[in-house]
């Protein structure tokens, strides 16, 4: 497994503002394609569809012909905050209006196969309060408000996203009745059971039959704001968002919908991620004052507590001491590890006791956190070590520690049964069975450019950077360095950097119902790549699933190739570099000073935005 102080994604990504009338044409691409407005943004999806908002509304880019996958116009310019794009799933939701309209716009878009699945307007909605994907089930369950010609009736309904047809829908409430009514209203995302839907409202929570919508059962719980169930469906676990969202109610109902736990329980702050187990369920919150102090403010921290399955109750009488936000999070055979992303490392027995003899104090940032077969490796910004899992004893003699770090990254060097740890220009190699350490090299890069990325190649170990990189062989020694000088600050743009946003209560209900959740992965790409597919996506049917799937399992077009951004001889332009040899194989002239580009890893594929409402798409693998 690689790790890098960058959040990275699958592109590698340069954003300039271009102005169209100093551009020139570029090099003829493989692909070419009028989107027929004006590009505001580009957006390189998890399934390898170029999504495209312009000043007319949507499009979707696909290589293999010039033709636009679908060109989405009905709402007009659509801007990037009305687009939701859901993870591990082939689904943009397109999201318009709202309260002061009193009316709001949904279309869900499979951007595989470029057919529109849900809109409110063909499918008869006036107003819709929510709307939901459900994985594995790849359903779509709406509510809201139904047009005049249903007399405005509160419905709720589920459709299939394979088809986009509609399975069932009925009403919520009470309809048809006469004089003063209640307002039914759903409050948050429901729960898709094998034969029923549980759905929140304002006035309770209501379990009704699929397909018919008759009444299951009802109850008195208002206002809930996610609803989540246990393997078996026998238990369902509600969250309730108090005191302006500043903290979270947690109940617990039965298959027939009564309250198991006389009380709920209350947490500070919001729901993050959580864990249903057989004792009860594991749930991390954040508290924060809203921003107007440091991270490193009592006030804003994250909060663990273990909730007996019996009566609520917390079984840790004393709850562990974060002093910062929750980084990591896995649930273990003997009780929960979790890491500090101001520092720390801890485990805790799921009756409460600590189980490493002393909580482990790490630096800032832990970018790693993964299983070796000598214990727990942890990678920060400015430390690196491997823990007995057991006692959280320190596994190497002497941890590796270095000044806080602008560009950490790491691999498995398994030739020579060795970890390979970069951290600004220097290379520190950590025998995997001693855990000796060692500075291997020190690099020198041009450009005030340190070592972002560390490779295992065939023919030695590679660092590169954005204009950089350098084969060593394995002993340390240069073998071939080479250096593309930058076209400029102003071309160069922006690497997708950061630490991940903190979850939403809408995330973490989502990624709870993955079995994998919360598993810690091993120290390999691979192992982690098969942790991601088994959760929810794995299991589900469909075309434009299974191709999305495709694309996770598949490797790299450009895997033995990197792009660089450079001035060539005919103007700015991408050179690919070949990774073994350091060598020059394809020089791409874009000519624009100040390039807007994306670089599809996986696909091969160049996106270069040519004019103001043209797209070029170069192939890579040639």
């Amino acid at each position: 497994m690689k790790t890098s102080i960058f959040f990275y994604t699958l592109i590698c990504f340069a954003f300039i503002t271009q102005n169209p009338m100093f551009a020139q044409k570029a090099e003829q691409p493989d692909f070419r394609y009028d989107t027929g407005a004006k590009i505001n943004e580009m957006s390189l999806t998890q399934g390898g569809t170029m999504v495209v908002a312009t000043n007319d509304g949507l499009v979707g880019i696909k290589p293999g012909s010039n033709q636009l996958l679908f060109n989405f116009t009905e709402y007009g310019r659509v801007k990037p905050e009305e687009l939701t794009f859901i993870p591990n799933a082939p689904y943009v939701i397109i999201y318009q209006g709202g309260f002061a309209n009193l009316s709001s716009k949904k279309t869900v878009i499979d951007y595989i196969s470029g057919k529109t699945l849900f809109s409110t307007e063909s499918n008869g909605w006036k107003d819709v309060i929510t709307l939901n994907v459900m994985m594995p089930q790849n359903k779509l369950v709406v509510s809201g408000n139904r047009t005049s010609k249903e007399k405005y009736a509160q419905q709720v309904a589920v459709y299939d996203l394979n088809t986009g047809k509609e399975d069932y829908r009925f009403d919520i409430g009470e309809p048809g009745r006469v004089g003063i009514a209640k307002t039914y209203m759903v409050t948050g995302i429901p729960l898709l059971l094998k034969n029923s839907l549980v759905v929140p409202t304002s006035q309770g929570v209501f379990n009704m039959k699929a397909q018919t919508g008759e009444l299951i059962w009802q109850n008195d719980m208002k206002n809930m704001n996610a609803l989540v169930a246990d393997v078996t469906e026998t238990e369902i676990y509600a969250f309730e968002q108090v005191n302006q969202g500043k903290n979270t109610r947690i109940h617990k109902l039965s298959v027939n919908g009564a309250e198991l736990w006389k009380d709920d329980h209350k947490v500070k702050g919001q729901v993050v991620n959580f864990q249903i187990l057989p004792k009860g369920i594991a749930v991390v919150s954040n508290q924060s004052d809203g921003g107007s102090n440091s991270v490193f403010a009592p006030s804003n921290e994250s909060n663990i507590s273990f909730l007996s399955a019996t009566n609520g109750e917390d079984l840790w009488d004393k709850a562990p001491k974060t002093k910062g936000y929750v980084q990591h999070f896995y649930v273990m055979e003997d009780g929960i590890l979790f890491g500090i992303y101001q520092g720390g490392i801890n485990k805790i027995s799921f009756e409460g006791e600590t189980l490493f003899k002393k909580p482990l104090k790490t630096g800032e940032n832990i970018l790693t956190m993964a299983h070796t077969p000598q214990g727990l490796i942890y990678i920060t910004t400015e430390d690196a070590n491997i823990v007995d899992l057991e006692t959280g004893e320190q596994v190497w003699n002497k941890p590796l520690k270095y000044k806080r770090a602008d560009a950490v990254s790491s691999t498995l060097d398994k030739k020579n049964n060795r970890y390979l740890i970069s951290v600004d220009d220097e290379l520190f190699a950590v025998d995997a069975t001693s855990g000796e350490v060692s500075t291997l090299a020190e690099s020198k890069f041009d450009g005030k450019e340190a070592p972002t990325h560390v490779e295992i190649r065939d023919g030695g170990i590679l660092l590169t950077s954005d204009q950089n990189m350098l084969l060593m062989d394995w002993k340390g020694a240069n073998q071939w360095q080479e250096y593309y000088r930058a076209p400029g600050k102003s071309a160069m743009g922006a690497i997708i950097a950061g630490v991940a946003a903190v979850a939403s209560m809408a995330a973490a209900t989502a990624a709870a119902n993955s079995s994998m959740q919360n598993k810690l992965a091993g120290y390999d790409s691979q192992s982690e790549r098969d942790a991601d597919l088994a959760g929810g996506m794995a299991v589900a049917a469909g075309a434009s699933i299974s191709e999305m799937l495709k694309r996770f399992k598949a490797t790299a077009a450009t895997q033995n190739d990197q792009f660089i951004l450079t001035k060539l001889e005919d103007g700015v332009g991408l050179v690919k570099v070949n990774k073994d040899t350091g060598k020059k194989e394809k020089e791409i002239v874009l000519k624009d000073k100040q390039p807007e580009y994306l670089v599809d890893e996986i696909g091969g594929i160049l996106y270069y935005k040519a004019d103001n409402n043209s797209i070029f798409a170069y192939d890579l693998t040639k």
